[in-house]
């Protein structure tokens, strides 16, 4: 008889929004809450966040990555906040080895944790006693060549590795509505509609949003979008897909849906109460 193979560790994507969910308890953080309890604790997390976005692919290798406050205008408690997480350089090793033959670099002193991973493994694990290690997103590089490289990260989920994409589908500062609240304008939910059926449905062929009538408007810069294409490679990876985990918008121009795989258990829920961005400072300037 042969022997039952164990569950994979499920894999996220999470639209994280205004770094300020942080520090607070709104419908969004709470289903972050629930998902690290229906998840565990993990061997360690690999995270793709949108705010390291540089020209090259690395991954972190240090044992004490330190927690780096990338943004403008916020108050200073959000500033003083530390995430103290250990890193795990076997793991970063082992990305290296599963990327080949493409190559990725092993940053031992330059980078840490930056908002998009601290703010939501602040409410995944607020212990911070899961090892996290970042993977930059390679600017230089073509919409398949991310989609490409999550699947094969999925090798990671067997390993114990969670595999963690922070970003948002939509996400356009400019057209931020300071009266919106919860709610998306029309081609914001166009596109977060099409984004999830493609998901849900077609995961491979995520980098097909290029086309899409609202992809200039929802995706003005890449770096928030290509961590869902991370994702979608390893949902295309993976019988049975992706699972839509929550839905919702936040000030007319930020989606903060969030996917999983192998992740039924989770269940859907509705997101509200987002918190806002800082009064008087510019959003385009405050790097959310």
């Amino acid at each position: 008889m042969s022997a039952v193979r164990p569950p994979q560790i499920p894999a996220l994507f999470i639209g994280h929004g205004n770094p300020m969910n942080t520090l607070e308890d709104n419908g969004f953080t709470n289903a972050w809450k629930h998902m690290g309890e229906v998840v565990g604790k993990p061997r360690s997390v690999l995270v793709v966040s949108a705010h390291w976005y540089i020209g090259a692919t690395a991954v972190t290798a240090m044992a004490r990555p330190r927690t780096i406050h990338d943004f403008y205008g916020f108050p200073q408690a959000l500033s003083d906040f530390e995430y103290p997480a250990p890193g795990l350089p076997e793991l970063a090793a082992e990305v290296v080895d599963i990327a080949k033959p493409d190559w990725v670099g092993l940053d031992h002193d330059q980078w840490g944790l930056d908002h998009g991973t601290w703010s939501v493994l602040a409410h995944l694990f607020p212990k911070a006693d899961v090892p996290v290690v970042q993977l930059s997103i390679n600017a230089q590089k073509p919409m398949d060549y991310h989609v490409e490289l999550g699947a094969r990260l999925n090798a990671l989920r067997d390993r114990g590795i969670l595999v963690l994409s922070s970003g948002n589908v939509v996400h356009n500062l400019r057209r931020i509505d300071w009266r919106a609240g919860d709610t998306g304008e029309v081609w914001a939910q166009r596109f977060d509609d099409a984004a999830m059926d493609l998901m849900l449905n077609r995961p491979g062929d995520i980098a097909s949003l290029a086309a899409h009538a609202d992809f200039g408007a929802a995706v003005p810069t890449p770096d928030h979008f290509v961590p869902l294409l991370y994702t979608a490679g390893i949902a295309a990876a993976t019988p049975g897909g992706a699972e839509a985990l929550v839905r919702g918008y936040s000030l007319g121009s930020l989606s903060m849906t969030c996917y999983g795989v192998s992740c039924k258990t989770i269940g859907h829920q509705q997101g509200h109460d987002a918190a806002p961005l800082p009064l008087g400072v510019p959003p385009d300037q405050t790097n959310i």
